[in-house]
């Protein structure tokens, strides 16, 4: 038994040999593929243990970078490539639907996909560049390597969050919320947390070996690291399964109803066919399903801009809305806004991306604009400039959306006092906790029909249901093609639709559990993990340093 552990052992320190001397394309070959491969670990997917495989790959190849190079210079040089080919890989991999969107109009677009997919690619790999970077210059032997990744991946993931507008789509964290028990812990950590244990926990059982001959050998103590990190991770999960079968969670009196469309994103814009998509909705609107009716509806949402025109400006198809709507009751739509303002050198457009709230009588109660818009989907840098180049938006609308004021509530007689998010404004935490303040639940409402089938669609209904469990609160989404459904405070489903089914959600609105402990601590909690990690590579170092002087 011994001799077969050693030898286990010995194959696994000549693996971790192998990927710390590979060099050129050979490194940059298996640092894209690590990355890639490493894309499984989120929805729809949810492999999330191949992250132990190819994160570990990224120990070793650091390794290789600080044993090889004797120089500072050498050593991060050879971090930054293969941090930045395992994020290669790695958002490729995450971001590959990212085409769907430029083939909803080929002839304007298409020709951008071999620039734009390798292009995103390689600039969101920067940020794992500058966390293998920071990694390095605090490694060290055993343990000391899994505090120094953790630390560069939970500053890099936080600033890949927030500059720049922020892109935090399938930050590491998310790999630790593949069920509802292990979603659960995010109402403890949050995302941001999440990701700084994720880094922890897949680095350390790679650290345990080490390339043969260096001074990387600490299998000691990067086990037992590695065990009492798999130990948190079993309680996690089994606190998450208690939560779920020991919490109640209340249903309030308010009546839902989803209508998903399944609107064709390739033709919803075209001349002719507004009328017909506005009838589509009505009709799905009056629906009787299951002996349900709308006058049993307290609360009718449609999706992002749910149809081709500005809402506002169509008296009678807000005419229409209000005899549609029973007493009591309400629509909330998505529709672009358009307002003109007067200026010394004349009047000048805004659009925005807007949230209606109408009343019953069609007349709107309630607005809200979205503020973080989506770049090159909402709007370009340097706008103007970009337009005189000929370039334009996705939406190809001119001078791009406008940015909201916000954030703020949404406030509708009659309904509990909701959060509005907007498409993409639901994957942002300390947004989504800025405005959390009062609500009683979130709506997200959004137009996933721009990315067809691919794991768009699922990546983004996943990250909404992790807000859920974060807030405590309720999630209510309309999507135009799907997942359309509604979640409750612990991250369960209700009611959904999938994607490119037409039809509608009821559902009761489910209650909210306050503000939970992330909530109360978003910043202190992150922070102190993550400068727990800088303490334990301080930690180990100084250990290191006092043994080698005995």
């Amino acid at each position: 038994m011994a001799h077969g552990l050693t030898g286990a052992f010995a194959r696994l320190d000549a693996a971790a040999g192998w990927v710390a001397h590979l060099r050129g394309w050979r490194r940059a070959g298996f640092g894209t593929l690590a990355g890639a491969i490493g894309a499984l670990a989120f929805a729809p997917y949810d492999l999330w243990p191949a992250l132990f495989f190819t994160f570990g790959a990224l120990v070793w190849m650091l390794d290789g970078s600080y044993a090889v190079y004797p120089t500072w210079n050498g050593r991060i040089r050879s971090a930054a490539a293969g941090g930045f080919f395992y994020g290669f890989g790695f958002f490729l991999a995450n971001f590959y639907w990212l085409a769907e969107a430029f083939l909803v109009e080929p002839e304007r677009h298409g020709w951008l996909i071999p620039f734009i997919l390798p292009g995103f690619a390689s600039w969101m790999a920067l940020y794992f560049v500058g966390a293998t970077v920071f990694a390095v210059l605090l490694w060290s032997r055993g343990a000391g390597r899994v505090f120094a990744l953790a630390a560069g991946f939970g500053l890099f993931e936080f600033i890949r969050g927030h500059l720049f507008t922020g892109q935090p789509w399938n930050l590491l964290g998310y790999a630790l919320t593949p069920n509802l028990p292990m979603m659960q812990m995010a109402a403890l950590f949050g995302v941001y947390g999440l990701t700084v244990l994720a880094a922890l926990l897949f680095a350390a059982p790679a650290a345990c070996f080490a390339p043969g001959g260096s001074s990387f050998q600490g299998r000691r103590s990067a086990g037992a690291l590695a065990l009492c990190l798999l130990l948190l991770l079993g309680a996690g999960v089994t606190w998450g399964a208690w939560r779920l079968d020991t919490t109640p969670v209340p249903m309030t009196d308010t009546k839902l109803r989803i209508v998903q469309a399944s609107i064709d994103q390739a033709e919803k814009w075209k001349a002719g066919n507004a009328d017909r998509i506005f009838r589509d909705y009505l009709q799905l609107s009056e629906t009787e399903k299951d002996g349900v009716g709308l006058d049993q509806i307290d609360v009718l949402i449609w999706p992002e801009t749910a149809i081709p025109v500005v809402l506002e400006n169509e008296p009678e198809a807000l005419t229409a809305i209000g005899e549609m709507l029973p007493e009591g009751g309400a629509l909330l739509v998505g529709s672009i806004r358009m307002v003109y303002e007067e200026a010394p050198e004349g009047t000048y457009r805004k659009v925005y991306n807007g949230l209606l709230a109408v009343s019953e009588g069609g007349r709107i109660v309630d607005t809200y604009d979205k503020i973080h818009l989506v770049p090159f989907g909402e709007f370009l840098p340097f706008q103007n400039f970009m337009e005189r180049l000929g370039i334009m938006q996705l939406t190809g609308i001119r001078g791009g959306f406008t940015t909201g004021e916000g954030p703020r509530r949404l406030n509708v007689p009659g309904i509990p006092t909701l959060m509005p998010l907007i498409c993409y404004e639901v994957l942002f935490p300390d947004e989504v906790n800025a405005r959390g303040r009062g609500a009683k639940w979130m709506l997200n409402v959004t137009n996933d029909a721009w990315f067809g089938r691919s794991v768009g669609p699922y990546q983004h209904f996943h990250q909404a249901r992790v807000r859920a469990v974060e807030q405590g609160l309720p999630l209510v989404r309309a999507a135009n093609t799907g997942i359309s459904a509604v979640v409750d405070p612990m991250g369960r489903i209700l009611g959904e639709l999938g994607l490119e089914r037409k039809g509608v959600v009821d559902a009761a609105l489910p209650g909210n559990f306050g503000a939970t402990f992330f909530t109360r601590f978003e910043r202190p909690i992150e922070f102190i993990l993550w400068l727990l990690t800088v303490m334990g590579c301080i930690g180990m170092r100084t250990f290191q340093l006092n043994n080698k002087l005995e």
